[in-house]
């Protein structure tokens, strides 16, 4: 997989707007995504804001590398991560268990998380980039059609996110979302 990296002046304007707790908008496999730092409260609770999500739905996480996301879930045994590493990367999010210091704010009312490896090019480039997984959930306000275009992610946020160009994956669905404790497909 060729990983696209965004320009270094980019880079450096999205990692203040990220550590000033700000959010992003930027493409994913079927959409344009809207993320931040998932380990900034400040800026996850400003995310659930725009989007009208409650907390208790918990969050999807991206990333570019599986390590990316240590120290956010609990460790696999090694048939766990063999059975995960076969679908990434790619549109498949697991829900797997949460850290111990994983924060209520990620999980929401779970003892999981929910992760992907994106096979996105751009999304994988910029958590390359940024060195960091990405909180990742449609650009959209609860209950709306996901926004494909950075313009129309300019058009319904405005200023209130900072908004990465690029081109959103061909896939029309999102990701599948299944549980790795039990199997159990809960989005196909």
């Amino acid at each position: 997989m060729k990983l696209r990296l965004p320009s270094a002046v980019l880079v450096r304007r999205l990692r203040a707007h990220l550590r000033a707790g700000g959010v992003i908008a930027y493409p994913t496999e079927s959409c344009y995504g809207l993320g931040c730092d998932p380990r900034n409260r400040r800026a996850v609770a400003c995310l659930l804001a725009l989007k009208q999500r409650p907390v208790f739905k918990g969050l999807i996480l991206i990333a570019d590398r599986f390590l990316r996301l240590a120290g956010l879930v609990a460790p696999l045994t090694p048939q766990q991560q063999t059975r995960v590493a076969a679908t990434w990367p790619g549109p498949h999010t697991w829900l797997v268990p949460a850290g111990r210091r994983t924060p209520r704010w990620l999980t929401g009312s779970h003892p999981t998380l929910a992760v992907r490896v994106t096979a996105h090019p751009e999304a994988a480039g910029l958590c390359r980039a940024l060195g960091m997984a990405l909180v990742s959930t449609s650009a959209n306000r609860s209950g709306q059609k996901p926004l494909r275009t950075a313009r129309d992610c300019r058009r319904v946020f405005g200023e209130a996110v900072l908004t990465v160009p690029g081109t959103v994956g061909r896939r029309r669905r999102p990701s599948t979302i299944q549980d790795l404790l039990t199997g159990r497909i809960l989005r196909p």
